[in-house]
């Protein structure tokens, strides 16, 4: 499924996995937790694991308690990395390019801002939701389902 994986990732510091794959395993999403589980696997095989605190908190809205959320990311797997300063500049501009273009604001800055940590960091980004990725980020490697 993920045959070109480990070449894709040779040049990347890691993976950030997105909020969205790791809401389809906390919540066994019927469509896609086959997927995120599979994708999730190649990854970690081929290289580390990232989330930062802006995942971190977007997941927290499945979980009662913090204990069950570090369960669900413990921190051998889920490596924490802190949000770079110039990730935070670089989410700014991508963001005023996006309203620029006509772009409403219920699209959320803090995409921006994990598109921007992957791409400052050098990581991979892992997620379902490629596109806003894709065309305000060129250069980043993104492992989405449309691209195995």
């Amino acid at each position: 499924m993920f045959a070109n994986l480990k070449a894709r990732l040779r040049n990347c510091r890691g993976v950030l996995v997105d909020s969205n794959v790791l809401f389809d395993l906390a919540m066994s999403d019927p469509k896609w937790s086959a997927w995120s589980s599979q994708a999730i696997a190649g990854c970690r095989e081929n290289s580390e694991l990232f989330i930062n605190p802006i995942i971190y908190s977007e997941v927290s809205v499945s979980f009662a308690t913090i204990e069950a959320l570090d369960a669900a990311l413990p921190p051998e797997v889920y490596h924490r990395q802190s949000l770079p300063w110039e990730a935070g500049f670089l989410a700014g501009k991508c963001y005023l390019a996006y309203r620029r273009r006509g772009g409403t604001r219920t699209a959320p800055l803090p995409d921006f801002y994990i598109g921007a940590h992957a791409a400052v960091r050098n990581l991979a980004l892992l997620t379902r939701d490629a596109a806003r990725y894709q065309t305000y980020f060129p250069g980043l490697e993104i492992i989405h389902p449309g691209k195995q």
